[in-house]
């Protein structure tokens, strides 16, 4: 039986992103590798772990809202999760102690599974209804789109890139087919709607807006039975999906990321309500080098924490199967395609002309499309480096 992937977070997560805000506003490396990337970024989030700084600044527990079932782009924040964790079947939640770098906090963390868990909501609305949600990953696109109605601010990314892109079969397309050159052709170009990304395509003159088809439901189906359409997909997925556990395809496909074609926002931010951000600084402060050092420690070696996420999600008969193969080809293309990458010398920080360059360019097409954007929203209103520990790195 082929399964039907729900690996669509960025894209579904966007779309609700963009539709909820428009209704309110009416890889492993070796031992020497992973020692040279473990020893003076650790030093500060170590020293909070073990001199009880994290638990007087955040409480006994933190709890962080997912945007999408457990799955390896979300790496870092299983990384902190201690062995002995259990799960909560009723709220799809997982929780344990919250572990840094080795050394046990004295805080427990919980993960809340996003997506169909909370009605497909977008992680800013579930953030706003349960005051309990002390963070939630939130993708620049829906920041963006959730920025007028429920304002949050970014304190760090998961993923320096998004692994979104576009697909196609080389059998049919051929070894010259370009992307960028869509527009001079009549393929149609399958995508979920009220995204803000194929206007920005239309826009660039990548393709013509008769070529945009909007019924993308996250099925293979489409795909495999027309292979003459370009669909959207996520390079940490699909390529290894389609090539190993869908048996009417089994095959390479091709694709291009959305980021090289100049769509590039950084993905899975660690995001906190904009009138909580005073209120959680102190523990932002003691949190977000912790959740640096952690993407460093899993970015390194991936597989023990792609155990526990492939048995989180096999706990659960109504996520989406998640396997080892896939979370280990997750985890080595986003290490292999830069996706999780030093950003100005830091893992975990922002790079302003980037931020500026998307928000500018993104953020009125977004407002066209119903959403309540504020007039003049900057980077700024969205971003903030403040809490980012710089000695924090992948060497």
């Amino acid at each position: 039986m082929e399964r039907v992937p729900l690996r669509t977070s960025f894209a579904a997560l966007a779309v609700t992103g963009l539709l909820a805000a428009a209704l309110t506003g009416c890889g492993s490396g070796d031992d020497s590798t992973a020692a040279s990337t473990s020893t003076t970024s650790a030093a500060g989030a170590t020293s909070a772990a073990s001199d009880g700084a994290l638990a007087k600044a955040c409480g006994d527990n933190i709890t962080v809202q997912l945007q999408w079932q457990p799955q390896s782009d979300m790496g870092a924040l299983f990384e902190l999760l201690g062995s002995g964790y259990t799960f909560d079947a009723k709220q799809k939640s997982v929780t344990g102690e919250l572990v840094s770098h080795g050394t046990d906090t004295g805080v427990t963390l919980t993960l809340r599974a996003g997506g169909d868990a909370v009605g497909f909501q977008p992680v800013p609305a579930v953030m706003y209804l349960d005051k309990s949600i002390d963070f939630g990953l939130v993708h620049t696109d829906v920041m963006i789109a959730s920025s007028g109605d429920q304002p949050v601010v970014g304190v760090t990314p998961l993923l320096t890139h998004s692994p979104a892109m576009l697909m196609w079969d080389p059998a049919t397309q051929g070894k010259d087919f370009d992307l960028t050159k869509l527009a001079d052709t009549d393929d149609v170009v399958v995508v979920s709607a009220d995204q803000a990304f194929p206007a920005w395509l239309e826009a660039k003159g990548f393709v013509k807006k008769s070529q945009i088809d909007t019924s993308y439901d996250g099925s293979p189906s489409r795909f495999v039975s027309d292979p003459s359409i370009v669909e959207q997909g996520f390079a940490n997925s699909e390529p290894w999906t389609f090539e190993h556990e869908t048996p009417s395809w089994n095959k390479p496909i091709g694709y291009e990321l959305l980021k090289d074609l100049g769509y590039d926002q950084y993905a899975s931010n660690l995001t906190v309500r904009k009138d909580r951000l005073e209120e959680l600084a102190p523990c932002l402060k003691q949190f977000v080098p912790m959740v640096q050092q952690a993407g460093v420690d899993y970015i390194t070696d991936p597989q023990p924490t792609n155990k526990v996420i492939t048995d989180v999600v096999a706990s659960d008969s109504t996520f989406s199967p998640y396997t080892m193969g896939e979370a280990n080809y997750s985890a080595k293309l986003l290490k292999d395609k830069g996706l999780v990458e030093n950003e100005g010398g830091t893992f975990g920080g922002y790079d302003e002309k980037r931020l500026d360059s998307f928000v500018s360019e993104v953020a009125p097409m977004v407002r066209d499309q119903g959403s309540n954007v504020p007039a003049g929203l900057t980077a700024d209103d969205l971003f903030t480096d403040r809490f980012v520990d710089p000695s924090v790195k992948i060497q």
